[in-house]
């Protein structure tokens, strides 16, 4: 390759949005609010933005009998959980894997489906391989035992404290997940005075690695069992050990990835959205929500005004309230507040398609530097880009050949750096950061990377602020610090305008994809309230993470790749007629992948075209 092409996605051109609805959903279907219908008259709510917050808000009003929009600004549906085609190889752009599918699968069961009648979802082992600095890796895995043996090598004494460590852990799980706090809104002080004693007893205050550093004594250890925060935007040297639920939730839960990459659960929550009788409308961008009296009445986009009832917002929320809400109805979150809030750390990605496969590689594989505090100190405070780098490698190929073309491999490389605050200047340094990234791998043992490699991209700190609206490009909205946690961040609930609501990374519980779910089981509560819907189905119940029985899912059998490209599919009734336009344009996946070249061009912007994006509709 004897130029590196910069590849960005961008939305369809404003006034050309296109839209899917169905005007009612199928008679399979069940609707669980089919009483409140005629009180409600069909109230009418608008969702800002498709990530995987919008579209479970989304899907849970119009199973409650709301009339739902939802307006996004790209081409596609998925937000931060975008997909990208090229010449055969599938890239997630975003979150790479699964670990509460029973968070998932409620969302689906609020209108009578289930997850797994839209995915088909793929277990994990090892959830992730970490390899240290002095050539020892481990196999991060949910079987205690086998966590232990491992752990014994390294110190037999960090082994025999393993099963304390986790049930020290297990009341924060309990909390957050079992007692619902997760999923209910922190829109009190009252609701957080509540909580605090709990906090106390469970030590959930204090910094993540001096939590687990009690534990532990061997490097290894304290890294596996602190690293968790960075996948939802924290420095686990400040944030709160509430977020030492995460490795509990994925022994609990398991680690999963989606037959066909996460963007076919996109696509699956889009389809069922529509199934419910939504309405989507992409390449739409909201340019503001109107407020009148201090009350929302719907939003603007170029294509004029759209009338709501409720307005939900997934956009970040920097965006929500420094751009789309007038500073005129913003007494909380004013644009000095805005300018004082800390936010997460942005992420350098590198997407890889080459002509040969990688067997060194895991499904997911973390490569860390020695450093691993001072490292977090020059991202997070000092906001400089190292000379030294730990990444996230995620090579779906292991699991699911379907990725790229046959024998090929697909992956992407993640590695954190410093928000927009740094005033570094990607369009100036970051394809010479991507060759040091390939240097470093072909050093580590990814042998002729550069020759192999026959599509690469690369999404900066800067199309995280461009084409995400994020503010400072930033990668998981606001950074999760005790100052920032709960009540401290916003509200699911907007404390500002009345009939807004906030859902995803950057309110209420957080980032992540079981956080966004569940910020979006809060965001509904707080309009079931205000609005006299029912309940959530399971509201009564004692949370989980781990799929009932009943859901089935498919045995994982790792395998070379095959010889044929097999089609990629999202699993969905056959009496539903597939939508003909919107951002689940369906298209053949018997059509032939193009033939495959080298690029030697440079590219500012690539389209990527309905007729790009290989999917399945029955």
């Amino acid at each position: 390759m004897t130029e590196a092409s910069r590849h960005h996605v961008r939305p369809a051109t404003h006034g050309q949005a296109n839209e899917t609805a169905m005007s009612e959903p199928s008679a399979t279907l069940r609707n669980p609010s089919e009483t409140f219908m005629s009180d409600l008259n069909r109230r009418r709510a608008v969702v800002i933005g498709s990530g995987f917050g919008g579209l479970a808000a989304a899907a849970r009003l119009q199973a409650a009998g709301l009339d739902v929009t939802i307006l996004e600004k790209r081409e596609k549906i998925g937000g931060r959980a975008y997909q990208l085609v090229d010449e055969g190889y599938v890239f997630d752009m975003g979150p790479s894997l699964i670990t509460a599918p029973h968070v998932l699968d409620s969302i689906f069961r609020a209108g009578g489906r289930r997850l797994t009648d839209y995915v088909d979802l793929m277990p994990l082992d090892p959830y992730y391989r970490v390899h240290f600095h002095d050539g020892t890796s481990i196999d991060y895995v949910g079987d205690p035992e086998r966590m232990k043996e491992q752990m014994a090598r390294f110190d037999p004494r960090d082994a025999a404290r393993y099963d304390r460590f986790m049930e020290k852990v297990r009341p924060i799980f309990d909390a957050v997940v079992g007692d619902r706090l997760g999923s209910k809104p922190f829109d009190t002080v009252r609701s957080m005075l509540r909580f605090l004693p709990r906090v106390a007893r469970m030590l959930a205050w204090q910094p993540v690695t001096t939590f687990v550093n009690r534990w532990f004594r061997d490097f290894r250890h304290r890294f596996i069992y602190s690293f968790h925060p960075l996948f939802v935007g924290g420095n686990p040297f400040t944030t709160p050990s509430v977020y030492l639920m995460i490795p509990f939730l994925e022994r609990e839960g398991g680690v999963w990835f989606a037959r066909g990459g996460m963007y076919s659960v996109i696509e699956g929550l889009g389809r069922f959205f529509v199934e419910l009788g939504g309405t989507i409308r992409t390449g739409e961008e909201v340019r503001e929500i109107v407020v009148e009296d201090g009350r929302t009445t719907g939003v603007r986009t170029d294509t004029g005004f759209h009338p709501a009832d409720v307005v939900v917002s997934n956009a970040d929320p920097g965006h929500t309230y420094g751009t789309l809400v007038d500073g005129a109805h913003r007494r909380r979150w004013t644009d000095a507040k805005l300018a004082r809030t800390d936010w997460s750390m942005s992420c350098f990605l590198l997407y890889l398609g080459t002509r040969r496969q990688y067997p060194q590689l895991a499904h997911h594989t973390l490569v860390l530097s020695e450093r691993y505090k001072d490292l977090l100190k020059d991202i997070f405070d000092r906001k400089i880009l190292p000379d030294d780098f730990s990444m996230y490698v995620h090579a779906p190929t292991r699991t699911d050949s379907s990725m790229a073309p046959p024998g090929c491999e697909s992956m992407y490389v993640l590695v954190p750096v410093a928000n927009q605050a740094s005033g570094l200047d990607w369009a100036e340094i970051g394809d010479a950061f991507a060759d040091r990234i390939m240097t470093f791998l072909e050093a580590w043992g990814l042998e002729d990377l550069r020759e192999q490699t026959e599509v690469r991209h690369v999404f900066t700190p800067a199309d995280f602020e461009t084409e995400l609206n994020a503010t400072l490009g930033n990668a998981f909205a606001i950074e999760p610090k005790v100052t920032q946690t709960a009540w401290f961040r916003p509200h699911n609930r907007s404390e500002d305008v009345r009939g807004l609501y906030l859902v995803g990374a950057g309110t209420h519980p957080g980032a992540g994809v079981p956080g966004v779910i569940m910020s979006a089981e809060a965001t509904y509560g707080c309009i079931a309230e205000d609005l006299g819907l029912p309940d959530q189905w399971d509201w009564g119940e004692k949370g989980r993470v781990d799929l009932e029985a009943g859901a089935t899912v498919e045995k994982l059998e790792t395998a070379p790749a095959a010889e044929t490209e097999p089609a990629r599919s999202t699993r969905v009734p056959a009496d539903i007629a597939a939508p003909q336009r919107s951002g689940l344009d369906p298209a053949s996946s018997e059509r032939p992948l193009p033939q495959r070249r080298r690029y030697a061009s440079r590219l500012t912007f690539l389209r990527v075209e309905s007729e790009d994006i290989e999917r399945t509709f029955p």
